[in-house]
Order: C-alpha cells, then sequence, then structure tokens
C-alpha cells in the first residue's frame, strides 16, 4: 500500500516547486510534489523555456538576412512557422523528462492530481486529465508536516480584452499559433508583451505594443526603456505609450481595436490578432485557502521573509507569494523557505538583489534601484554610463547599440543598482548581481580585472563613469 504521509509536501511543479522539493529531499525531509497538468509548470511549458527557443530562432533568421553585414551571403532566407514552434516543443519535450528525472533521483514521490487543503496538514488529490509519470501516486488522501504552495500563476485578463484563444491570445496560444499573423497588436509592454512583439516583428509581422502607461518596459530604468522603445521602433514596431484600448471587436479572422490617447478621437487599427500581455495573477483560488484562512493581499499570498503564512504548516512560493513573478524568485524563495523549516537560518529574501531579464533585440537586464528609486528613496547618487559604440567587442560583432548604466551611493560607495539594454545582456547582469550580494562598493570594481575583448568590459567602464574615470569614451 503507498505511502500516503510526508514531511514536506510542495503543491506545484513549476522551476519554484520542484527545486524547492530537491532542496527538501537534500535535507533528509521525505518529499512529495503534487501536479496537476505538466512537470515543469508553465515557466517550462508554456513561458521561460518555449519563449527563449522561439526567440533564438528569431535572432538566427534575423542574422541570416543580415549576413550581407557580415561580409557572407545568404539568398532566398525563409522559415518554416510549424519547423519553428516544433523545435521550441521539443525542446519541452526534453525539460519535462529532466525534471521527471530529477525527482526519481532525488526520491520526490510525484503525485499526480488537483490538491486540496483540508486543515491540520491534511489534503485530498482528485484525479486530473493529464497523463501521469509512471510510477506516480494518484487521487486520495494525504498528509503532511509541512505544505509548501506553488501553484503559479495564470494570465490577467481585462474586461474587454478576454481572451477567445483564436483571435485574442495569451502567452499559451502566442507560442502554438495556428498561422503567423501578418499583423499584431500587443496590449503590455512588460517582458511578455515585449518579447513577443519582437519575435513576431523579427518573423515579418507588423506589431504595434500599446502601453496605459507613459513609460513602456514600467519596472525599468526610464532611460534604457527610452533607449530600448528607439531600438524597437528602428526595427518597425510601433509603439503607443500612455495609451489605451478600450474596445475589441472581433471579425471573422481579425481583429478591429479601438485605440485611445486621451488627446482626442480615438482611432481603429484592425490586426490578425492581438496578443494580451497586460500581465499574470496568482493561481491562490479553489483549493482550499478561503476555509483555512491563509491571508491573502491583492491576489496574494501573504508571507514573511522565509515563506511561512499565518497558518502554520502553510507556506507559499513564487507567484503566488507576490511579485516580482519570476522562476528564480520562486527557486530562491523555496530553498530558503525548506533551508528556514530544517532551522539552517538562512537569509531572508532581498527583493533589490533580484534580477530581471528581458529577452527581446536588444536584450535588457536590471538589477536593483533605478536612478529614480534611488532619488526617491533619498539617496544622493553617482551614476555612469557607457555605450557599446565604446566597445570593441560589440562594435567587432556588429551589436554596437546598447548602453550599461550603474546607480552608486555617493556617500557610502554602495552600488544600488544596474540596468543595461543590449547584446547578452541578460548573461551579464549577473556580474552585478554578484557584486551588491557581496555588498560591493565601487573601489572593488576599480580593481577587478575584465577581460579583453569582451562586452563585459562597458560594465567597468560605467563604474570608471560614476567616479569621473572612464577611459574608453
Amino acid at each position: 500500500m503507498a505511502d500516503t504521509s510526508f514531511d514536506v509536501v510542495v503543491i506545484g511543479s513549476g522551476p519554484g516547486g520542484y527545486v524547492t522539493a530537491i532542496r527538501a529531499a537534500q535535507l533528509g525531509f521525505k518529499t512529495a510534489i503534487v501536479e496537476k497538468a505538466y512537470l515543469g509548470g508553465i515557466c517550462n511549458n508554456w513561458g521561460c523555456i518555449p519563449t527563449k527557443a522561439l526567440l533564438r530562432s528569431a535572432e538566427i533568421y534575423h542574422y541570416m538576412k543580415h549576413a550581407k553585414d557580415y561580409g557572407l551571403s545568404a539568398d532566398n532566407v525563409s522559415f518554416d512557422p510549424k519547423a519553428v514552434i516544433a523545435r521550441s516543443r521539443g525542446v519541452v519535450k526534453r525539460l519535462n523528462g529532466g525534471v521527471e528525472f530529477l525527482m526519481n533521483k532525488n526520491k520526490i514521490t510525484i503525485i499526480w492530481g488537483e490538491a486540496t487543503l483540508d486543515g491540520g496538514g491534511k489534503f485530498t488529490v482528485k484525479k486530473t486529465e493529464a497523463a501521469a509519470p509512471k510510477g506516480a501516486l494518484g487521487e486520495g488522501a494525504y498528509q503532511a508536516k509541512h505544505i509548501i504552495v506553488a501553484t503559479g500563476a495564470r494570465p490577467r485578463v481585462l474586461p474587454g480584452l478576454e481572451p477567445d484563444k483564436k483571435l485574442v491570445w495569451t502567452y499559451f496560444e502566442a507560442m502554438n499559433p495556428d498561422k503567423m499573423p501578418k499583423s499584431l497588436l500587443v496590449v503590455g509592454s512588460g517582458a511578455i508583451g515585449i518579447e513577443f512583439a519582437s519575435f513576431y516583428r523579427t518573423m515579418g509581422a507588423e506589431v504595434t505594443v500599446v502601453e496605459v502607461l507613459p513609460q513602456i518596459l514600467p519596472v525599468e530604468d526610464a532611460e534604457i526603456a527610452g533607449f530600448a522603445r528607439k531600438q524597437f521602433e528602428k526595427q518597425g514596431i510601433k509603439v503607443l505609450a500612455n495609451t489605451k484600448v478600450t474596445k475589441l471587436d472581433k471579425k471573422a479572422d481579425s481583429v478591429v481595436a479601438t485605440i485611445d490617447d486621451g488627446k482626442g478621437k480615438p482611432v481603429q487599427v484592425e490586426v490578425d490578432r492581438v496578443i494580451s500581455a497586460v500581465g499574470v495573477v496568482g493561481n491562490i483560488e479553489g483549493f482550499g485557502l478561503e476555509k483555512l484562512g491563509v491571508k491573502t493581499d491583492r491576489g496574494c499570498i501573504v508571507i514573511d521573509g522565509y515563506g511561512k503564512t499565518n497558518v502554520p504548516g502553510i507556506y507559499a512560493i513564487g507567484d503566488v507569494a507576490g511579485p516580482p513573478m519570476l522562476a528564480h524568485k520562486a527557486e530562491h524563495e523555496g530553498i530558503i523557505c525548506v533551508e528556514a523549516i530544517k532551522g539552517l537560518l538562512p537569509h531572508p529574501m532581498d527583493k533589490l538583489l533580484i534580477p530581471g531579464c528581458t529577452y527581446c533585440h536588444p536584450q535588457i537586464a536590471s538589477v536593483g534601484l533605478t536612478e529614480a528609486k534611488a532619488k526617491e528613496a533619498g539617496k544622493d547618487i553617482r551614476v555612469g554610463r557607457f555605450p557599446f559604440v565604446g566597445n570593441g567587442k560589440a562594435i567587432a560583432q556588429g551589436e554596437d547599440q546598447g548602453m550599461v548604466k550603474v546607480v552608486f551611493d555617493k556617500k557610502t560607495g554602495q552600488l544600488l543598482g544596474a540596468h543595461m539594454v543590449g547584446s547578452e545582456v541578460t548573461e551579464l547582469i549577473q556580474g552585478f548581481v554578484v557584486a551588491m550580494n557581496l555588498e560591493t562598493t565601487e573601489e572593488e570594481l576599480f580593481h577587478t580585472i575584465f577581460p579583453h575583448p569582451t562586452i563585459s568590459e562597458t560594465m567597468k567602464e560605467a563604474v570608471l563613469d560614476a567616479y569621473g574615470r572612464v577611459l574608453n569614451m
């Protein structure tokens, strides 16, 4: 008879959930993970990973079309939409198998189905339609000393912009389109919206992005967002900030959108498809949180710095526990949670040290305070900048459109924030993340040797610029 009692049970197998389960097992806890649809969650199946596979195809297509810029020849360049999507789904399948392998390797029990919390450490799992991995447990009654909710998030839906999966898409449909649209309206200019705008524009669609706020990429530094906007517009993306979509009229195979910038008569635009990318909301409903009295606020579960809710034995991590809704935040939050349960006294989550990345062209990456936020906090600051046009590697690669910006506390030399736009900055940002985690000052960065020729040299040059010592500009 199957064992139904565990030390730690994680509900949800996204990046936060499965990493948390692995760490729990490493710490000696008898661990299980509950999943109702697919191992790896939204990130591996419909988010982070498959979008990067699509964007990689778009990137290579872009370079093939610009082969002449590199002294090369590539004639009659084209793409097969079905093959592009098939490659993306193949990457997903590979990662799904990887998560299942990791669960088995770490002796983590997989419980397949939908969980409902019953209180007192007990929960019930009911059957789900999705095919279960081999050897997984199924519906029934279970119990655990510690239950960690990692149920993720779903696309936010605004009245009048409800997705219908045919003409109005969420990221689910945008990743697996029935056909490549010739024209596209993207509502929302956060990371999801801008990544899809970049992908579809590179593949040839006419793309319009609508953002209700004055700045696109609203969480980014204003200067970096402005630089990125100019690059998007050079690529032919039409950007409408401080504007909103007030109505969608659906036709047989197109959508007429009414767009209002508040300055006069609204305009109507007809497009093949619309992507609603207005954010995500946590999956907190329908599995017993309300019944148990778990405290929530604005659609998220309220936790302390260690994942604890107000109800003993119930914890939450990842998107359900609030912004930033990022996979790496969920993973780290989960590790903190189980290490605290074990009594290891981990550091609580410091959200200022969580990097954010957008994988459009050009890429955008950041960590810490923007210039505006630092000023709002009353900081006396130094700001340094360095453009990619002053970097040899960027010029050699034909990627000279970019910039690094750093913000320092003038009194202490503390690095408060770093912001980047340009080629491969999503890989470079971790250098500043490590530096900030180690509480670096400008002095340590002055003494750090950066390899030449690399784009990473722009990072040191930006630091030098903040202190009037820039060398290559």
